[in-house]
């Protein structure tokens, strides 16, 4: 048997029915490129910050504050809209747009006049084509795979996306090396211009558009918040992803900054550590579907809390030379990763199951309103709180307050008593 054979065995055994589906292939192919140029402007752009344009923490909680600053200005319009019309096309122009959003820094960069105003203007550009056209995907995703295979199919695209995590920050890092982390930008946005390409050839035959209601914008934007608030299991997701979104674009704002600046790693050495946490979001992937069905899907949920708490405590704890904290920091993200892929893919999966076709665009709009829109403000704090007591003790802070965020989910969110995906639909 060749390699081609064991590949293509490997795929049938681990994908089943859902890869399949040549329309699956390529939304898997699609997220999994974006998902490899991710991983440099992940490591490329606060690195650019920091170190070319000697960033201040304040400026830091700025710019990771106006990548999600969207989420809270256009989710819930954006619900509303990806009800009412098909989803794919909204998610090539997403691609496109992101592309020539991210092409600004390289072309900045050249003419020497790259400043942080125009990564602020980036960040904002990104993320309000990430609150459109990743809402989209999350629809079409549930559409395409069928209510019975949500946590199957949130588990085989989230491995694609974290086997990106494992190998794509090493090749950043040396990309950044070698071209400098504002032009290793630029090959991020070339992954969005093949992505648009790939999704043209994709058949979704439950991508359909709806006509609106007769109350107009306003009152199905009221549908949508009126379905999270009246519903337990969606509003305990809510309040849960909520407060550890806040949490974490605390730490997002500060962890390069602590890492350069505290620990003096370079960015081959952050590259590293992101391939640690890339191999605890694989192993999250893979094991996924295995634990829901074995523990319930909620008590992953809340183990993958957990985790992610031990996770940021970890951060903040680590000192030594470089060498010892790049293998500290690398174990740390491990651990972060793995647990906060494991409650992502089954958050994602038990929403979708509880929510009728015809509200999918509208709860997923909601949920990400709801949930993300406290991540400027965390990363402000962030910013802020570091100013004032420092980088390290700002992540102590945030890992404390991660394992009182766990504490309360194991006490009192109504999410822990899932065992499995109800079949019951919400009226």
């Amino acid at each position: 048997m060749n390699d081609t054979d064991k590949l293509q065995r490997w795929f049938r055994r681990n994908f089943r029915g859902l890869w399949l589906s040549a329309s699956f292939r390529r939304l898997w192919v699609s997220l999994t490129v974006t998902s490899f140029g991710a991983q440099i402007t992940n490591l490329a752009l606060p690195l650019t910050a920091a170190l070319l344009l000697n960033a201040t923490p304040m400026q830091m909680g700025i710019l990771v504050a106006l990548e999600t600053l969207p989420f809270a200005l256009v989710s819930l319009h954006a619900g509303v809209l990806l009800d009412r019309v098909r989803k794919l096309p909204v998610i090539i122009a997403a691609d496109v747009g992101r592309g020539f959003a991210l092409l600004a820094i390289p072309i900045a960069a050249w003419f020497g006049v790259l400043s942080m105003e125009i990564l602020f203007a980036v960040g904002f550009l990104c993320g309000m084509q990430n609150v459109v056209g990743g809402a989209a995907y999350q629809v079409l995703l549930a559409q395409m795979a069928g209510r019975k295979r949500l946590v199957e199919a949130n588990a085989k695209v989230t491995l694609g996306e974290t086997s990106a995590a494992l190998i794509g920050p090493g090749i950043a890092g040396g990309l950044i090396y070698v071209l400098t982390a504002p032009f290793a930008i630029a090959l991020d946005a070339m992954t969005f211009f093949a992505s648009a390409l790939m999704l043209r050839r994709i058949k979704a035959r439950n991508d359909v558009a709806r006509e609106g209601g007769n109350g107009g914008v306003w009152l199905e934007i009221g549908e949508g918040l009126k379905l999270v608030w009246g519903n337990r299991t969606l509003w305990g997701l809510a309040w849960l992803a909520g407060t550890w979104q806040f949490l974490h674009h605390m730490q997002v704002a500060v962890l390069i900054l602590f890492a350069t600046r505290d620990l003096g790693l370079s960015a081959g050495a952050i590259g590293i550590c992101f391939v640690f946490g890339g191999a605890g979001c694989v192993l999250a992937s893979a094991l996924a579907e295995r634990l829901s069905a074995r523990f319930g899907i909620g008590p992953v949920i809340v183990h993958g809390l957990i985790l992610s708490a031990f996770g940021w405590q970890a951060y903040g704890l680590i000192a030594g030379p470089p060498w010892v904290a790049t293998l500290l920091l690398g174990t740390a993200m491990l651990v972060f990763d793995f647990g906060a892929i494991l409650y992502a893919i089954n958050y994602l999966s038990l929403r979708q199951a509880i929510t009728p076709d015809r509200l999918l665009g509208r709860m997923t709009a909601t949920m990400r309103f709801v949930t993300v829109a406290s991540a400027p403000i965390g990363s402000l704090v962030g910013g802020a709180l570091a100013s004032e007591i420092g980088l390290r003790s700002t992540l102590l802070t945030v890992g404390l307050l991660g394992l009182l965020l766990s504490a309360a989910a194991v006490l009192w969110s109504p999410v822990r008593r899932h065992r499995t995906l109800p079949e019951a639909l919400i009226d």
